[in-house]
């Protein structure tokens, strides 16, 4: 990614959960932690807090200690509760309907194969980096956690041949599929996401599902390099610039994609997510508003 002529990020770069994008993962845990202590939360994550104690990371740990959500945090507490719920609902739904492999990718610190109630006979496969999963099953070996599914844990990165590894380690390409890529799409170049998107289509049996979000506005990620540093530097964000963390160049709307080929497409933005839970969205000030403004919740079902 080009911001401003400065290379941000690089072909094969890793991260832990502590640095890059994996910081990210830790933030998304925070705020699911933060989602959870509400008195009335749209989900329950209890492991979320565990990971944030765990990674000694100063300013998510504080906030954690105040409950409240923040007034002076620009990346929407409470939009984190929104997303969380319409990806555990997608999983659900999926269940419902008789799938039983689920596979999410970039699966940082989600929990969903501890904290959903999954069917008997569900297989569920997170994909990431090494570091970062061996950080999150350390943690959830300290404190006894059980699986609801038959979780295979996948470090790999997706930029590489994830395909191989998800097929070695048991994938069915024949069974329905629920996927997930959630929080992804922008930490994606362009032409990454396309093959992303090839290889889930590949992989996908007739019934398969995917749930995806998406920035609708890219500009306004570009915006952001306007929003001063220093405006984040108390905030859980303060020690890394999440701004250079993006892909802005072209790339396909996946609702766009997936319907060309003809899967069965749908999307919500933000507000209609928060009408369907009954939940308002929280105030966030420019730029980041009308960027999270423009977010697209997106599903696709392949037809039978």
């Amino acid at each position: 990614m080009d911001l401003g002529g400065k290379i941000v990020r690089t072909d094969g770069d890793t991260w832990d959960i502590v640095s890059s994008v994996g910081v990210t993962a830790l933030g998304v845990a925070a705020m699911r932690a933060m989602e959870t202590l509400q008195p009335d939360p749209l989900i329950r994550d209890d492991y979320a807090a565990l990971f944030v104690a765990a990674s000694g990371h100063e300013p998510m740990s504080r906030l954690l200690e105040d409950p409240e959500p923040p007034q002076d945090s620009p990346l929407a507490f409470g939009l984190m509760g929104h997303r969380s719920k319409f990806y555990d609902d997608f999983f659900l739904d999926a269940a419902a309907d008789g799938v039983r492999q689920a596979v999410i990718l970039a699966a940082g610190l989600d929990a969903r194969a501890y904290r959903l109630s999954w069917p008997t006979g569900t297989v569920v496969f997170e994909l990431d980096q090494p570091k970062v999963l061996e950080f999150k099953q350390t943690v959830l070996d300290e404190h006894g956690a059980v699986p609801t599914a038959d979780r295979r844990a996948l470090a790999v990165d997706l930029r590489d041949d994830w395909p191989a590894a998800l097929l070695a380690a048991g994938f069915d390409p024949a069974a329905p599929t629920a996927w997930s890529a959630e929080g992804l799409l922008p930490y994606l170049p362009g032409a990454a996401q396309d093959l992303l998107f090839e290889r889930i289509e590949r992989l996908s049996a007739p019934g398969s599902r995917l749930a995806t979000d998406m920035v609708a506005d890219p500009d306004g990620l570009i915006r952001m390099q306007d929003f001063s540093k220093e405006e984040l530097q108390d905030t859980m964000w303060g020690d890394v610039d999440i701004r250079e963390l993006f892909y802005t160049d072209d790339r396909a709307d996946p609702d766009i994609w997936f319907a060309e080929r003809g899967w069965t497409t749908g999307g919500l933005l933000p507000h209609e997510l928060a009408a369907r839970y009954d939940r308002p969205m929280p105030e966030v000030p420019e730029p980041f508003s009308a960027m999270m403004n423009s977010i697209r919740y997106v599903t696709a079902v392949r037809p039978r």
